[in-house]
């Protein structure tokens, strides 16, 4: 695969992604709307978070980086009748695995709310609720799980369109829910935790016809003792942790927030939400096709393709990351005011979600570099050093987050969730830098030339960016006031010349797109 075929291929998924994140932040209007920041959407939120917690340990992250480069080997090793044989054994032990953890979590949904946010034992009903919300949310977890593991297959194969756009079915989902069920209902928020269940439901039926177009539907059979099932589980348990540190940085940083002030959790889910939009349309995009990529040019010997691809994607990375995240600092009153205030979204909400997406902005380089190195040491099969990296970065954010939240809350100063957000940002980039050296040492990141003058060019677009964005500046109180229609207007207007000024700035300053073509191309 060339160059230009893994950027055609990367494109793919965004624009799928990209529609499933447009369909994410409406249903994120929707809540702030229907729901505010208050005690009833800590509630939902907390009761979301621990299967979507789960979801990344079992789904995207340690799944992913254990079964497809082991489905890769057998696919360009093996016949087709033992590539079968792998998923149909590898689909019944992993669904009896999940199914038991689902159970489990299902029977102890109390326990579990207690440990995520011990915060909600004082808040009065936050607790009660949660965990009954739990119990229709958790199950998301296996349906989910199984959904990833369909979308692995399909990315196997080079089918990356129909697992990209399978999320739009949560966002459809959760928005009717929120939209025409919760009015009819006595407690209106419940509506969203069965939205979760039935939405797990549609994710995996969804996929199904596709992995039966490609014969590779699986027959579940329970084989443990399968060599290939063996070595995917071996690779995914340390992988459990390494790949899921953003994940369990974002947990503790719940659990922090849960005996902060009410709404503290909101905050942060929302400004969280708009940081995710564009390293999920871009990084996570980038390393769902580098993966099975990497993991094929590894199985076939091929070092010197896989560091010119490796280089590439961090090239990519720096374009399209940096410019979002000064964006993201520049932009971040007029994108919270514009998508969330009204209803039961006030002023408050707005400046308090402001803060911590400001925080978060300044780690979405760290977070887009994570997403595109990780995969280098999944590809090859080394899950252990992510650990002991993610291990160093959790503890960074553990004790920063902590520290930093107790000292504003201390100190008087509104808004201490900011320090959890900064604290995550923190670790996302320490995470990344420890990861960039473990691959230097290990001999298999090796840069090709250019990279001098990108980051030259890159720096003086971003300033002619913020130069463009200063000169559009309103002030917040502009933004409060204005009609919906001028606040989209002028948000629109500030986005397209920002992104406009950094494009031209950069093919004024001599960047061209087959500057970005291996050199095998």
């Amino acid at each position: 695969m060339s160059g230009l075929k893994l950027a055609l291929k990367t494109s793919i998924v965004s624009g799928m992604t990209l529609l499933s994140r447009i369909l994410g932040l409406v249903r994120d209007v929707v809540f702030a709307r229907f729901f505010g920041a208050g005690l009833l959407m800590d509630a939902f939120l907390v009761a979301q978070r621990i299967p979507n917690m789960l979801r990344r340990f079992f789904a995207e992250g340690a799944f992913s980086a254990g079964f497809v480069p082991v489905m890769a080997r057998y696919k360009e090793q093996h016949g087709h009748d033992e590539a079968q044989e792998y998923l149909d054994a590898m689909a019944g032990t992993f669904g009896v695995v999940l199914f038991v953890v689902t159970l489990v979590g299902v029977i102890g949904a109390p326990l579990l709310v207690l440990i995520v946010a011990p915060g909600f034992i004082s808040d009065g009903g936050d607790f009660d609720l949660a965990a009954l919300m739990l119990r229709f949310t958790f199950p998301y977890l296996f349906f989910i799980s199984l959904t990833a593991f369909a979308g692995g297959i399909l990315n196997t194969y080079g089918r990356f369109g129909v697992p990209a756009f399978t999320p739009v079915l949560l966002n459809v989902v959760l928005i009717a829910a929120a939209v025409w069920a919760a009015p009819l209902l006595e407690q209106p928020i419940m509506a969203l935790a069965y939205a979760v269940f039935i939405a797990g439901v549609a994710q995996l039926l969804f996929q199904l016809p596709f992995l039966a177009k490609i014969r590779a539907l699986p027959r579940p059979k329970w084989r443990p003792q399968h060599e290939g099932v063996r070595r995917a589980f071996k690779l995914m348990l340390p992988a459990i942790f390494g790949s899921s540190v953003a994940q369990i940085n974002v947990l503790l940083s719940g659990i922090i927030a849960s005996l902060l002030p009410v709404g503290s959790i909101s905050y942060l889910y929302y400004s969280d939400r708009l940081m995710e939009f564009p390293l999920g349309l871009f990084g996570i995009a980038l390393a769902t096709v580098t993966l099975p990529y990497l993991s094929r040019l590894w199985a076939n010997g091929d070092r010197k393709e896989f560091a010119q691809t490796l280089d590439w994607s961090m090239k990519i990375a720096i374009l399209i990351a940096v410019p979002a995240a000064v964006g993201l600092v520049m932009l971040a009153a007029p994108l919270v005011t514009t998508l969330f205030h009204g209803g039961e979204f006030d002023q408050r909400s707005v400046d308090m979600t402001v803060v911590s997406l400001q925080a978060y902005a300044f780690g979405l380089v760290g977070f887009s570099f994570v997403k595109v190195l990780a995969p280098a040491f999944f590809a090859r099969e080394d899950t252990r050093t992510p650990v002991r990296v993610g291990i160093i970065a959790l503890c960074v954010n553990l004790v920063l987050g902590a520290s930093s939240a107790w000292f504003l809350l201390r100190q008087g100063i509104e808004g201490p969730h900011m320090g959890l957000a900064a604290a995550t940002s923190v670790a996302a980039v320490l995470n990344a830098a420890l990861l960039y050296r473990g691959l230097r040492k290990a001999g298999v990141m090796n840069h090709g030339p250019g990279w001098s003058i990108l980051l030259l060019r890159v720096l003086v677009a971003n300033a002619a960016m913020i130069t463009t964005l200063i000169a559009l500046h309103r002030s917040v109180s502009w933004w409060t006031a204005a009609s919906l229609t001028d606040r989209v207007g002028w948000l629109s207007v500030s986005v397209g010349a920002g992104a406009g000024i950094y494009f031209v700035s950069l093919l004024v300053l001599g960047l061209r797109p087959a500057q970005f073509r291996m050199s095998h191309d």
